[in-house]
């Protein structure tokens, strides 16, 4: 774990269940100080949060008995970023389905659970995110949801086969891909820069 740099240029990375592990891997490799966020003191520490993938309706449990969801919301409410991959997109979301769950209904849009199938239908296939680069990226689906509806204040930033995989509303972003299982280092440092401006 990174220890570098003070609290304001720390990335924090939930670390309630999930893949958080290899997003550190990821921050490393960019030279990003980063904490795992276990607790809700520790978001006093950070000034940008990583909601991996993982199971979201285990997460859910976690945050009702961990007072976690409402440290999430009131760090939103500063102002402050937060990056959901897969299970942390359906975290964000405002609508999911597939079945219905709660979620944090920070961002306008509707994901659908496990759209792709089964862990055994997880693929890796090519994305296109031109706002931020000017070539197809490796996007990693596994038990992946499917964003089938997105507001009129999201921007859709990637795409994979012509569905948006990448959005972002003000300082949220979401992927119901995994870009930490990659070598491509494009939508952390996207999202690295919005914290810097934050």
């Amino acid at each position: 774990m990174s220890k570098n740099g003070d609290h304001k240029n720390i990335t924090g990375i939930l670390a309630l269940q999930g893949d958080f592990a290899m997003h550190g891997r990821m921050l490393d490799r960019i030279g990003q100080p980063w904490r795992l966020v276990k607790h809700t003191p520790d978001f006093s520490e950070i000034n940008s949060l990583i909601i991996p993938g993982g199971e979201s309706t285990t997460m859910l449990k976690f945050f009702a008995g961990e007072g976690m969801g409402k440290a999430i919301l009131e760090f939103v409410a500063e102002g402050k970023p937060i990056f959901g991959t897969c299970a942390g997109a359906i975290l964000l979301a405002r609508e999911v389905s597939n079945p219905t769950q709660e979620s944090l209904g920070l961002m306008d849009i509707t994901v659908e659970r496990n759209a792709y199938g089964r862990q055994v239908d997880s693929s890796v296939r090519a994305g296109d995110c031109p706002e931020l680069v000017d070539h197809p990226i490796e996007m990693v689906f596994i038990r992946a949801p499917i964003i089938r509806r997105v507001g009129a204040r999201v921007r859709v930033l990637g795409r994979a086969e012509g569905v948006p995989v990448l959005v972002e509303q003000g300082n949220l972003l979401a992927a119901t891909f995994h870009p930490e299982l990659t070598e491509d280092e494009t939508i952390h440092r996207y999202f690295l820069e919005k914290a810097s401006h934050g």
